[in-house]
């Protein structure tokens, strides 16, 4: 089916006729990533086809000017009309993909079934090849490939800064899939065992025995489907001998699932020590479910927290613009991308953009707001044989500079390094916590096993 299946006109609550929106219900929007602006707020703007338009940063700009086709319209994903980005009055996001719409309806459409109308989503972008990946919380392990890690089970994260446009992450995704599918099937399952001691009588609408393949057929998918991922890290820290939280939340979940699969379907092997008041076997299915559905929540908190850290590397990024005005060898100007200027380059810096690169000021004399760097607000005049910082903005005059520190070598580049090392970073007291689960993990587990045995044998 295509986008145009669906009749227009027919539907006034989607995509039907409109009358041209009055300048105060206007909305101004970045159309490179979604966000209004005030005009009003000194932003960076850029002029494109007789049009003026609105920038939330620089960098948003300098996208515009290198590609401004790629960022003028929109496809609503709902009818698949074209969308003016700059004045879209309908936005959403969806697993950190901007989204355009031409009308409420369609909005509301989408984000009722979003997955009806992604179908040809295109795929996050690999990560350059040479990439290597850390632990979050252990940054001594470095990999040259995803996995996990070794000493706490967590997933790697690639090193180096972000850029922005990495995509979802592919783990917060799945997690979040995996605890919705959790959370559904666990609370039939805290019903059936919570509801006696509330008073309330569950056998009046099932029977015990059929209450108890109930409860097997939806923890099942719990234990089996969603908890894989737990599983496969707790076996991992067996294998590495690091016993870690996932080896606990393996065997708690996996012993109170297999126990509870027995005594569904061999209750007659089971000693009345094992038995409940009425004679019959307990079973342990919504303790299974409820323990994946609770960690999985944590998880997804912990991933949203995480991915939230890069947003300070980002505004940092932020700052330097992606091209450079390049003055040829006969005196010619031409906007090239920021990768290939070149130490001892000529650049021109006009009025209101950013300086590009460190460098020093060969002609001119203009104002530089370096608070970036010293937090002072005030400009600072910058002559002929001053240096310049990149991604410090120019105020009011024009000039030429000589590129003396590129890429990784300018300030701000080792600011933005300097910053994403200190997210990387581990606090002292990890290390101590390290060292007591490596005892405190094996001693639950005996102390559970002893536990058992006394349950057996006393009751």
């Amino acid at each position: 089916m295509t986008h145009f299946d669906h009749d227009h006109h027919a539907h006034s609550g989607c995509c039907a006729a409109k009358a041209v929106p009055s300048v105060a219900d206007a909305v101004i929007r970045d159309p490179v990533c979604g966000m209004t602006v005030d005009p009003a707020a000194g932003k960076p703007t850029a002029e494109h086809g007789g049009h003026l338009y609105h920038f939330c940063s620089e960098r948003c700009r300098s996208k515009f000017t290198a590609e401004p086709q790629k960022y003028l319209t929109a496809t609503d994903p709902v009818c698949g009309m074209r969308v003016d980005r700059a004045a879209a009055k309908h936005f959403s996001r969806h697993e950190g993909q901007g989204l355009y719409f031409c009308s409420a309806g369609c909005k509301v459409k989408f984000e009722a079934e979003p997955a009806k109308y992604l179908g040809d989503k295109p795929e996050p972008q690999a990560m350059p090849k040479g990439t290597q990946y850390t632990c979050p919380m252990h940054p001594e392990i470095v990999r040259d490939k995803p996995g996990a890690c070794p000493i706490c089970g967590m997933a790697l994260e690639p090193m180096g800064v972000p850029t922005g446009e990495e995509g979802p992450n592919p783990e917060l995704v799945d997690f979040t899939r995996r605890f919705w599918v959790s959370a559904v099937l666990s609370v039939p399952l805290l019903i059936f065992a919570m509801a006696p001691m509330l008073g309330v009588t569950i056998s009046a609408f099932i029977e015990d025995s059929a209450k108890i393949w109930v409860e097997l057929a939806l923890a099942s998918p719990v234990v089996l489907w969603a908890a894989f991922p737990f599983f496969h890290r707790g076996w991992d820290s067996v294998l590495n001998r690091s016993p870690n939280m996932w080896t606990l939340i393996s065997l708690g979940v996996g012993a109170a699932y297999l126990y509870s699969v027995v005594a569904a379907l061999f209750p007659d092997i089971f000693p009345h020590q094992f038995r409940g008041h009425e004679g019959t076997v307990p079973v342990y299915f919504e303790a299974a479910a409820v323990i994946v559905a609770l960690v999985f929540l944590g998880q997804v908190l912990e991933l949203r927290a995480r991915e939230k850290t890069g947003s300070a590397i980002r505004a940092l990024l932020d700052l330097a613009p992606k091209t450079a005005r390049l003055i040829g060898e006969g005196g010619s100007e031409n906007d090239v991308p920021l990768d290939t200027v070149k130490a001892g380059d000529r650049l021109r810096i006009r009025p209101g953009d950013a300086v590009p690169v460190d460098g020093i000021v060969l002609e001119g004399r203009s104002s530089i707001d370096e608070s970036m760097l010293s937090g002072e607000p005030l400009p600072v005049e910058k002559t002929e044989g001053d240096p310049l910082t990149g991604g410090t903005l120019n105020k009011n005059g024009s000039l030429i500079m000589r590129a003396e520190r590129i890429g990784a070598e300018t300030t701000l580049a080792r600011i933005v390094e300097l910053v994403a090392k200190a997210q990387r970073s581990r606090a002292p007291i990890q290390g101590l916590a390290d060292r007591v689960s490596f005892y405190f993990v094996p001693a639950v587990v005996v102390v559970a096993i002893v536990a058992f045995i006394a349950w057996g044998i006393f009751g």
